[in-house]
Formats: structure tokens, sequence, C-alpha cells
């Protein structure tokens, strides 16, 4: 029995010093009494014994405080690495999808204050003139303008008199008469502008297999309008190095595709101005603007006059209801009522 538990003790102080860092040069089992190491040493060693972690992380802290500060150095470096080729990488396809969208959509066009644009704003009646001219003149032979009748100008761009001349040097196809035929007159004010072509095919035909759009409504039609339209036509320019336009087609970044068939029309000097202001092409391109959002928009003007009247009377009205409130319906509302039961 003896023997046995010798074995047993021998076993565990052997697996237990060699396990443990002691001071050999201090420590030795003569200098211990049989007491103290049944007592006190064998306890302490059999608990190191059946709890092996705290014993490995004893001898192991040093080392893995070194791993852990090595490993947090390197995982804080591999964070930030990947958030620097996040943001590479974000910022390469923000620049490439911002292209494709270029080459899809067109630039974007910038902002331009157009005087009628504000509030209290009204339209330049002289530049709607003016752009009426530059309309007649260039856009006229391949742009339509379908739902615009000559009676729309009276009192917005030119007399009625004006308009009446203007309306008669066209002629008009009208009809049947008495015997059934067709026959032309001259135009009046009734009519629609002329149109350009007889039909979309030969508006194809005369350009190329593009069909001019009608510019009844193009400042409604396209997204940014008006800036859009001033844009494209003043855009024109050569095609950067790299590009490739096929004959027949011209480079304007503002168009979806960067190629148009429809040449630059607005050049310096291409109309002469009836009030004498100089045709330069911003010049021509601000007031064929200006007359195609009239165009568009006939009724903003009294539009805006009745947004205004009708805020006037909203507002006596709100002073109304609120005089009522304070001073009549008050006294109501806070009055109380006593009933006198009488049994």
């Amino acid at each position: 029995m003896k023997s046995n538990c010798g074995e047993e003790n021998g076993t565990t102080e052997q697996n237990t010093i060699t396990s443990l860092p002691f001071d050999h040069s201090t420590f030795s089992f003569a200098s211990i009494s049989e007491t103290e190491m049944t007592g006190g040493v064998f306890q302490q060693l059999l608990r190191r014994k059946l709890h092996p972690q705290f014993t490995n992380s004893s001898l192991l802290s040093p080392f893995i405080m070194k791993k852990d500060g090595a490993g947090s150095t390197s995982s804080r470096s591999l964070r930030v690495l990947a958030l620097i080729g996040a943001g590479v990488s974000g910022f390469f396809s923000f620049s490439t999808m911002a292209a494709a969208d270029e080459a899809e959509h067109g630039l974007a066009c910038p902002s331009y204050p157009w005087p009628h644009k504000g509030i209290l704003s009204s339209y330049d009646h002289a530049s709607i003139r003016r752009g009426h001219q530059v309309y007649t003149e260039v856009c006229a032979s391949c742009h339509s303008m379908s739902l615009i009748s000559y009676r729309d100008l009276v009192g917005v761009a030119y007399t009625e008199e004006e308009v009446k001349a203007m309306a008669a040097e066209i002629e008009v196809v009208d009809g049947p008469n008495d015997e059934g035929e067709m026959f032309t007159r001259p135009g009046k004010l009734s009519d629609r502008f002329p149109q350009p072509y007889a039909n979309e095919a030969a508006a194809r035909f005369a350009n190329g297999g593009a069909y001019p759009p009608d510019l009844s409504l193009i400042t409604k039609a396209r997204h940014n309008g008006q800036n859009y339209v001033f844009s494209l036509l003043t855009g024109y320019r050569d095609p950067p190095a790299g590009v490739s336009i096929r004959e027949g087609l011209h480079y304007n970044p503002y168009f979806p595709g960067g190629a148009i068939a429809m040449p630059k029309m607005l050049n310096d000097g291409a109309v002469e101005y009836e009030d004498g202001t100089p045709a330069t092409e911003a010049q021509m391109g601000k007031d064929v603007v200006s007359f195609l959002t009239w165009a568009a928009e006939p009724e903003m003007e009294e539009r805006k006059l009745m947004g205004f009247k009708w805020i006037f009377v909203l507002s006596l009205a709100l002073l109304q209801a609120a005089y009522y409130r304070r001073l009549r319906w008050s006294v109501l509302k806070s009055r109380k009522l006593v009933l006198d039961v009488v049994n």
C-alpha cells in the first residue's frame, strides 16, 4: 500500500514538476518534510494537475501576450488595407459608372439663370419674338410645331395684324369644296404652323434615317428641358482623341451617345434681328429656348397670377377663421352649464 502510494506520489511529483517552471536550484524534496509535502505541496500540485489550463496559461501567458499583440497589429494593418482597397475600388467603380452614364445619357447640363424661372418673373416677350424668328429661319425647315397656332402669337410677341400677314404667307390645303375637291387657300389665324414634311417617312429620308422631333413640347419632354436644349444647340465641338464619329453624324457631348445627325445650326450672324440685337450663338440659343418654353407652357404667367390671387384670398380666410376662433367660438367652448335639478 505504501509502495503504491509512493509510486502514485512519485508519478504525480514527476508529472507536475516537468510541467511547472520550478527553480531547481532552490527547490528540493529534502528540505521539505513529509507532512508539508502531504499537507501543502501535494494539494497544490494536485490542484494544478487537475486544472492543467491554469498551469498552461501561466506558462504561456508571456507568449500569448506577444502573440496577441502581433495579431492585433497584423489585423489592424489588414483592416486598414481592406479599407483602402475598398475606397480605391469604389472610386474606380464610380468613375466607370459615371463615364458609362455620360456615354449613355449625355453630359450633364449646367443650370442657367433663366429670367422667367422666378416666382414673380414673367416671360421676356422680346426674347420670345426673337426666338420665333430663329425658329422660322433656322429650325422650321426640319422641325415641326404641330400644337401651335398662329393666333397663339397674338398679344405675346406680335400684334393681330402682324400675325395675319404672317399667316397669309403660307398656303394651306383645305376642303373639300362644294364640288368635293381639295383646294389651297392662304393661311389664317386658326391654322397651325406648317409641317416641313408630308409624313414621317419623308422626314427620315431627308435626314439620313433620323426623325426630327416635334418642338411643341420639347422643353417638357426632355429632362432638365430648357438647360438641355440650350446646351445641345451650343455644345457642338470636335470629338476628343479616341472617339470616332460615323460619317453623317456630328459630335455633341450633351446628346445621348455623343453622335447627333443634326449639324450645328446656330452660328454668329445666322439671322438678323429686327430690333438690332447682336445675333450671337448664345443669344440665338437663349431666344429660341425662351420661345420653345413659352410654346410648352403658354399659361405660365396666368398660372402664377392665379396662384397669388388664391394665396391672398386664403390669407384673408385664415385671418377671419382665427378671429372667429379666438373671439367668438372660444366663449362658447369655455362656457360651463350648471343644471339645477328640481326633485
